[in-house]
């Protein structure tokens, strides 16, 4: 859609910036001649910026351009992903909230954990503040700043409005943990983070993309045409509290047994058969009743597939209780009940990031945030 505000200077540059660096990021060493043909922008304009860069500390002059070119050769300029580092807290996991210290290219640095203790509303704010503490402590370089993966639906600053398993409601996350902690801190739903966490350090395809979380709750991450998306109000792939099972559905699925009360008060969501904890209690163990859940899971997502033609849906969560019978029943299941135009090239997979794919997805908060990276 066209902007309807005005466009100020301070905002073309800081745009500009983004492109350059996104550019270092994923393209690596380039010349400033380099930079100015891959982002269109002017050597003037892309000069400045490199010179502002290297001033800030994030950019650094390698030397020459080893070319066989005649003439004076380019200089290489280069991110500094080693000398700075970001802070990230994921908060899917049901029995502890996970901390990490990362650089830029999402390597782990340090990590960091602490009971839950089944702590919600203030204490659990209090209890992620005492960890991010933790992590500036044991940070080794400049910190641009903090990202946090939280369970429910997070509006675009940090605030979040709903999470009922952690006893939340419009609770301004970034703003308390920013004016404790003295740093920018980025707070976004943990599957949109682990969505972006995919595209960033895990090689998926942004064309049409959803991951899937599977924690102490159920939630989804939506990529189309390189773009995030995130709803009206803020509360797309809110997929764990769709009825997945009522009692017609109890009778067909035997191993799965009644449909549940939910942490949102409705019964029979998609998260009382599909987190962590209901496959813990109720199908661990058990291949029929993974592969009972897994066939809900596909019941469930295959109109999303079909409406949205997605080309990848990834799993993230413990891969003893989602990969094997539960992912292949899922598989079968959305291949029967969509068009094989939709189903036959899609791809329904485990993340590549392992049990970091929050982590590393928060990391990515900050990036973006301060840098316009992703």
């Amino acid at each position: 859609m066209r902007t309807t505000t005005k466009v100020l200077p301070e905002d073309a540059r800081a745009h500009h910036r983004s492109m350059v660096l996104q550019r270092l990021f994923h393209g690596g060493p380039s010349s400033r001649a380099d930079l100015a043909r891959a982002t269109g922008l002017t050597r003037v304009t892309v000069s400045d910026l490199v010179t502002t860069l290297v001033d800030e500390g994030l950019v650094t002059e390698l030397g020459p351009s080893p070319t066989g070119r005649v003439g004076k050769p380019a200089t290489l300029v280069a991110l500094r992903t080693r000398d700075h580092q970001l802070l990230a807290v994921d908060l899917t996991d049901d029995l502890v909230l996970l901390g990490a210290v990362l650089d830029l290219e999402g390597e782990i640095v340090a990590r960091r954990s602490v009971p839950s203790d089944g702590r919600t509303g203030e204490a659990l704010v209090d209890a992620v503040a005492d960890l991010c503490r933790e992590l500036v402590t044991v940070a080794t370089r400049p910190v641009l700043g903090i990202g946090v993966a939280s369970p429910g639906v997070v509006d675009e600053h940090g605030t979040v409005l709903q999470a009922p398993n952690r006893g939340w409601a419009d609770v301004p996350l970034a703003q308390l943990l920013s004016a404790e902690l003295g740093l920018p801190v980025h707070v976004a739903n943990d599957a949109d983070a682990a969505c972006l966490a995919e595209l960033t350090y895990g090689g998926a395809n942004g064309d049409g993309l959803l991951v899937l979380t599977v924690g102490q709750g159920v939630g989804a991450g939506i990529v189309l045409d390189g773009t995030l998306v995130r709803g009206t109000r803020h509360a797309a792939g809110e997929i764990g509290h769709v009825t997945a099972l009522d009692e017609r559905d109890s009778r067909d699925d035997a191993p799965l047994g009644l449909p549940q009360r939910c942490a949102c008060g409705r019964t029979g969501c998609l998260e009382t058969v599909l987190a962590v904890p209901a496959l813990r209690d109720r199908a661990a163990g058990d291949p029929e009743a993974l592969a009972a859940v897994g066939r809900r899971l596909g019941i469930v997502l295959a109109p999303v597939v079909s409406a949205l033609n997605l080309a990848e849906v990834v799993l993230s969560g413990p891969p003893e209780l989602l990969d094997g019978p539960l992912r292949l029943a899922a598989r079968s299941t959305l291949r029967n009940r969509t068009m094989p135009v939709i189903s036959e090239d899609l791809q329904l997979r485990m993340t590549a990031l392992g049990e970091d794919g929050a982590l590393r997805g928060a990391a990515v908060l900050v990036l973006s945030g301060q840098l316009g990276v992703t």
